[in-house]
């Protein structure tokens, strides 16, 4: 999780808790969520507020907000939040009396930046092609057994995962693969803002955070959690501070559920507070809206996975903030289990802790009975968690940031084993196959061995996520190297396949992912060593269904197992392409 510092620290004026990372080897968008906001010019003295009314027509209280010496910026009528700018001091106690208004609280302490009217897209780096071969055996992935949950699946290209963070470095050669365009924006001010690189990072922070949950198993630098889902970038973060505000959490929320993202990761807690107090008008709105955003958000199918904080503090127990507001100047304030952390803390969203290497807890980690969900590997001391970052780099960070997204790629493995899964069933799913981890001779650690401060339902598991206890049976074999399907031709895509005695069984599987825009235009076969063909699928002409995600079973008893199948896919159409994303024969 983000935690914002003194100039002193590593990173300069932010940290990601996340220690620094150190390098080594190195479409057209979607309708955004919020309405047309009114046309406005930046003033020095400009502050953000939300101005929160009924879910539905919120023309009347927009119209308000300007007679009240305000402009809308956006406006997210599905759940009644309007984020208004205003030069008034007294504007928010104006609105307080505006009929059907129920809440209203500035955002900030500090201005809104010029650069909000006009954002200057983020830097495109250069890119640094490595030499490293990725490892399938870092300490992080093996703990928390996703090395042999790849042997069940590498997770389908048909579930997407936001990465709600600094943005995402989308050119990196572990991330490209799977980076989906289409989906990613800006969410810096709390409006979307579409253009192509919006969503680039301005920081090295969610780039790692990206890899540790979908970087690409393609040989290359590392794998993530889950290598074969999509990536999205929703870039919440705004430049210079690395700042993330209420209005861009809930436009990063309103996203998510608009554009189908299964589960999302939020490594950070929404500034300038570091626990957010109901008795406190400002810090209510703040709640108030951004759970509005993301019971909306998981109303639409995604589950939000959070890190649960890096300062060590027990979260069932507050009685002091000496960190807010950290957009001015910080002061010391007596605080209640009332105020909450958001989002981590909001119903809904599944609470992270860190471990370090082995069944401990992370030295950093916040931890708390009955707010810490399940715990995942971060990182401490030299053990840190191995990732990209921008520019085709990599590098170590630690974290609960780090832990976070390890929890989101085995979500996202349980969504493509389940398509079917709802948020609710995911989370469940999350607590009930964790690993128990027992409270250490700590007295700050309370509850269970089932269930406790430290580690809640205990360490994520992503092998009992997908398959239970044990890998498939048979040998298993997979090509996750892209093959481009364009109009009007026929690609093949090659596995070989050695050390199976004897022919291929009765009851061979072919597991099948494929991207393409219009899946009747396809014809998938399965292409033996000698030759046969096996008609996997001719898909109807009208049906115009995104993707292929699904598993054959093929009687191949006649072919010899080891030898060079193909997977061949026919495209018989135009304007509709695509590509193999991975497909795999389990014997």
């Amino acid at each position: 999780m983000i935690r914002h510092i003194s100039a002193a620290a590593a990173l300069g004026v932010t940290l990601a808790l996340a220690a620094p990372a150190t390098a080594v080897a190195t479409a057209p968008q979607a309708t955004t969520t919020a309405t047309a906001a009114t046309t406005a010019t930046w003033a020095a003295g400009t502050r953000a507020h939300l101005v929160i009314t009924a879910p539905g027509d919120t023309s009347a209280v927009r119209a308000a907000v300007t007679a009240n010496g305000g402009s809308v910026f956006a406006s997210y009528d599905a759940i009644g939040v309007i984020v208004a700018h205003s030069t008034s001091t007294g504007f928010a106690s104006a609105m307080r009396g505006v009929a059907g208004v129920q809440q209203v609280g500035a955002t900030r302490t500090s201005d809104v930046p010029a650069d909000a009217y006009d954002p200057a897209l983020p830097p495109n780096p250069a890119q640094s092609p490595t030499t490293l071969t990725e490892s399938l055996t870092r300490w992080d992935m093996t703990q928390i057994k996703a090395d042999q949950a790849w042997a069940v699946t590498t997770g389908s290209a048909s579930v997407k995962v936001g990465v709600l963070d600094t943005g995402v470095d989308d050119r990196h050669q572990d991330i490209a693969p799977n980076f989906n365009a289409a989906d990613s924006v800006s969410c810096a001010y709390g409006k979307a803002d579409t253009r192509a690189g919006a969503w680039r990072d301005v920081g090295t922070h969610g780039t790692h955070v990206a890899g540790t949950i979908a970087a690409a198993k393609n040989g290359k630098g590392v794998v993530g959690v889950a290598p074969g889902v999509k990536i999205s970038s929703v870039r919440i973060a705004e430049p210079g501070t690395s700042l993330f505000f209420a209005e861009n959490t809930i436009c990063g929320f309103m996203w998510a559920g608009d554009h189908g993202f299964k589960v999302t990761n939020n490594s950070y807690y929404t500034d300038p507070w570091q626990f957010n107090c109901p008795d406190n008008a400002d810090q209510a709105a703040i709640i108030e809206g951004v759970r509005r955003a993301q019971e909306y958000a998981e109303s639409r199918g995604s589950l939000q996975i959070a890190a649960a904080g890096n300062s060590n503090l027990d979260l069932a127990n507050k009685t002091v903030d000496t960190e807010s507001p950290n957009d001015s100047t910080p002061v010391r304030r007596t605080i209640t289990n009332a105020c909450l952390d958001i989002p981590t803390e909001l119903p809904g969203v599944v609470t992270v802790a860190a471990m370090g290497k082995g069944n401990v807890k992370a030295s950093y980690s916040n931890y708390g009975n009955g707010v810490i969900d399940i715990a995942a590997p971060g990182g401490d001391g030299t053990s840190g968690v191995y990732s990209t970052l921008p520019g085709g780099k990599y590098g170590n960070m630690n974290g609960t940031s780090m832990a976070s997204p390890h929890v989101a790629g085995v979500a996202a493995l349980m969504a493509s084993t389940d398509p079917a899964a709802t948020p609710a069933d995911i989370r469940s799913r999350l607590g009930v196959q964790a690993g128990d981890v027992a409270c250490p001779s700590d007295s700050r650690c309370t509850g269970t061995t089932a269930k406790n401060g430290f580690f809640g339902e205990g360490q994520t598991d992503a092998l009992k996520a997908v398959a239970g206890t044990t890998p498939p049976p048979g040998a298993y074999f997979e090509n996750t190297t892209d093959v481009a399907i364009t109009d009007n031709t026929t690609v093949e895509s090659p596995l070989t396949v050695s050390g199976v005695s004897g022919n291929a069984p009765a009851t061979l599987e072919v597991g099948v992912e494929i991207a393409h825009t219009y899946r009747g235009d396809l014809v998938v076969s399965l292409v033996a060593p000698d030759g046969t063909v096996y008609p996997l699928e001719d898909f109807a002409n009208n049906d115009g269904t995104d993707n292929v995600s699904k598993t054959y079973t093929v009687n191949a008893s006649a072919e010899v197992a080891n030898g060079t199948w193909k997977l061949r896919v026919r495209d018989g159409a135009t304007q509709d392409t695509g590509r193999i994303d991975a497909w795999n024969l389990t014997f």
